[in-house]
């Protein structure tokens, strides 16, 4: 059975969540770096995808769409804030600490919002088949998306399509030329 958009979003969010709670068991400054370099590359792409395909979906089928996209917006921009702290500080600083443990609350609501509201009432009226075309559209969007967080850019669909496979390209060559992790 081909995956649904749903299932993407859900495994991706698996995937971050597993990866904040091993940066907390490592102790090694440049593997918690890369843990942390590769979580926020993920996350960050996750959420582009997130606002170029889903939202617009949410705003077309959820009854109260627009207040859950303007929600998550919001939460998108917290986790973006944070995850640019989490990279200018020093991983063995409290200050990393500090804004690891903020990523992964306001994570962890997002994510709760998204997997017990927002999630299955998009299955429940969206057609299948749209969901399947959605999942494909969202992989192929984080192929293509930016891998840092840019939290003064906007968070929106028209943005994302634009702009956001040159900030994506600019992006993956710095992470390149300096050898920051991302997967």
């Amino acid at each position: 059975m081909t995956n649904d958009v749903v299932d993407v979003l859900t495994s991706d969010h698996r995937d971050v969540t597993a990866l904040i709670g091993e940066i907390w068991t490592i102790r090694d400054p440049m593997m918690r770096r890369d843990l942390t370099d590769t979580a926020i590359s993920e996350l960050v792409r996750h959420a582009v995808a997130e606002e170029m395909y889903v939202y617009p979906a949410m705003r077309k089928y959820l009854p109260d769409g627009e207040k859950a996209v303007e929600h998550d917006v919001e939460e998108h921009k917290e986790l973006e804030e944070t995850m640019k702290r989490l990279e200018d500080v020093d991983v063995s600083s409290p200050e990393f600490d500090e804004a690891l443990r903020n990523l992964e609350t306001v994570l962890r609501d997002h994510v709760q919002d998204e997997e017990s509201e927002q999630f299955p009432e998009l299955r429940r009226v969206v057609p299948r088949e749209e969901l399947v075309e959605l999942a494909g559209k969202v992989e192929t969007a984080k192929k293509l998306a930016p891998t840092r967080p840019h939290p003064s850019a906007p968070n929106a669909e028209l943005f994302h399509k634009l702009v956001g496979p040159g900030v994506g390209l600019v992006d993956r060559l710095r992470d390149k030329l300096t050898g920051r992790a991302t997967k």
